[in-house]
């Protein structure tokens, strides 16, 4: 074989390796046809999947239910309260139990209430706190300051309903509201954030008439406790009596001591 066809072979032979290893992107026969590439095909697809679910989540979001009556509740109405005052024992009591009236809470317990005597300082004056005489006075005074202040919180409670009753109503009716114009997130994340708001301000209102409810408790155990404490103390006193004063018939003994009458 000749010098320039041996040559010539390997020119062809390189040029076939050069076609064979061409690069990735186009075909082997013909120049411009695409390779299908696998991974790059892998790619797209979990790309467009991310997007499918996207697009779902963002149209969740923006969709709004159509039936809400499902949940609708109705708002407790309170009746005014109407107090008989037939000659002027309970003056202010019904202004007292149906708006923010501290006044009308004081005018009404005094009226409605029996007034200690203006003589009691000369007969218990000097006693010591403790005494009976000064405990009865200590729950009358504490009755005199915690009682008003029960009525004005039923009050303002009555008075809170009817004026949060505008308020109420509106949010009820977004709430329950089945077209678009309320539904979007953000309307209805608003609208949570209102709900929470008004319940914060019942449950405010709640804990001024648990407060009264506590204080009207602990003034019915103070009475309780003094009466129970009055009969001790008496049969005490009634032991004491017999010991010294011995009033037994003959051959009885202490048959009175144990005796109360």
């Amino acid at each position: 074989m000749s010098l320039d066809l041996k040559k010539r072979r390997k020119w062809i032979l390189g040029g076939g390796l050069l076609l064979l290893t061409a690069t990735p992107s186009f075909a082997l026969f013909g120049i411009g046809d695409i390779v299908f590439d696998p991974t790059s095909y892998a790619s797209l697809v979990s790309q467009l999947t991310t997007l499918q679910t996207q697009y779902t989540m963002l149209k969740n979001n923006i969709e709004h239910f159509s039936i809400k009556q499902q949940w609708q509740t109705t708002l407790t109405a309170l009746k005014n309260a109407n107090v008989k005052n037939m000659f002027g024992e309970t003056n202010g009591m019904t202004t007292a139990l149906n708006s923010n009236s501290p006044s009308a809470s004081s005018t009404g317990w005094t009226a409605a209430t029996v007034p200690v005597s203006s003589d009691l300082p000369t007969y218990i004056g000097s006693q010591t706190p403790g005494s009976p005489q000064l405990s009865q006075l200590a729950m009358i005074e504490m009755s005199d300051s915690v009682s008003p202040d029960c009525i004005t919180a039923v009050g303002q409670y009555r008075a809170a309903r009817l004026q949060n009753t505008a308020a109420t109503t509106s949010l009820t009716a977004n709430q329950l509201d089945g077209t678009s114009s309320t539904n979007s997130e953000v309307q209805q994340l608003n609208m949570l954030n209102a709900a929470e708001a008004q319940k914060r301000s019942e449950a405010q209102n709640q804990g001024a008439l648990q407060a009264c409810v506590a204080s009207q408790m602990a003034l019915a155990n103070m009475q309780q406790r003094n009466a129970a404490a009055t009969d001790l103390n008496t049969a005490v006193f009634v032991q004491s009596q017999h010991a010294t004063h011995d009033m037994s018939a003959a051959s009885e003994g202490n048959t009175w001591q144990t005796y109360l009458p």
